[in-house]
């Protein structure tokens, strides 16, 4: 019985993880745009395919990062998958500033309106970036998994 636990608990039993594009992009956003940090977490028994799921942590308080895949309750507990990760690549968040440059004299409304639409485009580019593979922890160092992206 405690094999088949100490089975159970292995990542390296994981082929592909799946997540929601939504998912991704709002943790990316949270966590890029607050000291909040917002993670995608696969939790045992582990199996080939698994799913991922939005979660917050506390953050480490030096870095402000998870550090791609941890395991922050040892050996056995789940997996954080930091939203980076699993991206291939996405612009830099759109600042209220930058898009305000824009139109200088525009009136709040259409600022509000602008911001809006960049930070949809923005999110729209990390939702379609979704995918790749990502290293998560085991025993002997890392094991790669494919990202599945959802929806």
């Amino acid at each position: 019985m405690a094999d088949d636990t100490q089975r159970e608990s292995d990542p390296a039993r994981i082929r592909s993880v799946a997540v929601h594009r939504e998912d991704v992009a709002n943790a990316l956003e949270a966590s890029l745009r607050s000291d909040r940090v917002v993670v995608l977490r696969v939790t045992p028994p582990f199996s080939g395919r698994m799913r991922a799921r939005l979660h917050s942590v506390d953050a480490d308080p030096e870095t402000g990062s998870t550090d791609g895949a941890t395991r922050p309750a040892g050996p056995t507990g789940p997996i954080h998958l930091d939203p980076r990760a699993l991206v291939e690549e996405y612009p830099p968040y759109p600042e209220v500033d930058e898009t305000t440059a824009e139109g200088p004299g525009d009136d709040v409304e259409a600022r509000r309106e602008r911001h809006g639409e960049r930070v949809e485009a923005w999110r729209e580019t990390v939702r379609d970036a979704v995918g790749g593979t990502v290293s998560v922890p085991v025993a002997d160092g890392t094991h790669e998994v494919a990202v599945v992206a959802l929806g």
